[in-house]
């Protein structure tokens, strides 16, 4: 390839890539959107309630240019797609709600839950996820995925936005989580730092199946453990053990661990 083949190759490339606001952008709306709802993140002073609803309405407007100006969103009616995700907020600050007050009775070292809020990565990543998977819901293209992406980015979690996660959602430390596309992740749950719910087997056939696990009701699952396939289903009220291995289902009312053989030598005796 000469040089003059090589700068006609990305020239043509450039000009096909599809229009999209940039990452930075999009993750700042976001922000926006949850430091308004949770001022405790945010230094910002209302008055009136008028000034509020004026905010949030200019926030939905945003959403609409950036949608508008995203090539993927072109056939998109923008006004009433960003219309309904703002309709979703309160259920939205419902559910982070939820979240908080599981974070915050679960964890011994929380002090209040403006830490929580302020402070924990685990909050951080749900809140995006929670706010993602209401455009996800929406078929709006791009946009959730960019959002749990800067999430994943600056915590260590990847939550997919297609995951579906119920109520009192409780991610613990956090670094190095992966919940893939098709989890379904029921109430009160809790995930300890390095636990992966991912697919069994990787093939792009198998893009519109179920791959992930489900995780029923009041589950806690300790750090390193790895959850793997569509079929997999871990029953309610169980206790996964850390560093545990599972493709197979187990039963409500579970406790799932391994033995590891451990030798401690003492250098300072024979």
């Amino acid at each position: 390839m000469t040089n003059e083949d090589f700068y006609r190759q990305l020239f043509d490339k450039h000009d096909k890539t599809e229009a999209v606001a940039s990452n930075r952008e999009i993750a700042a709306w976001a922000l926006q959107v949850i430091r308004l709802l949770f001022p405790e993140q945010s230094k910002q002073e209302f008055h009136t309630i008028a000034e509020l609803k004026d905010e949030f309405k200019k926030l939905r407007n945003e959403l609409c240019l950036v949608m508008s100006a995203t090539k993927a969103c072109e056939n998109c009616d923008s006004d009433q797609l960003s219309k309904s995700v703002f309709e979703q907020l309160p259920e939205v600050y419902r559910l982070l709600n939820t979240d908080i007050q599981e974070i915050f009775e679960g964890d011994p070292a929380a002090r209040t839950e403006f830490e929580v809020i302020r402070t924990y990565p685990g909050f951080f990543a749900i809140s995006f996820y929670r706010l993602a998977h209401v455009l996800y819901q929406h078929d709006v293209p791009l946009l959730p995925r960019i959002l749990t992406e800067y999430a994943h980015s600056k915590t260590g979690i990847d939550i997919h936005p297609a995951a579906q996660i119920d109520e009192y959602f409780h991610i613990d430390h956090g670094t190095g989580i992966v919940i893939g596309e098709s989890c379904v992740i029921g109430k009160h749950v809790k995930l300890y730092q390095g636990v992966t719910l991912g697919a069994l087997s990787v093939s792009k056939n198998m893009a519109f199946t179920k791959r992930h696990p489900t995780v029923e009701d009041y589950v806690v699952i300790y750090s390193g453990a790895t959850i793997l396939g569509g079929e997999t289903t871990i029953g309610h009220h169980s206790t996964i053990g850390g560093n545990v291995w599972l493709t197979k289902s187990v039963e409500p009312n579970s406790t799932v661990y391994h033995k590891p053989a451990l030798v401690v030598l003492n250098k300072n005796k024979d």
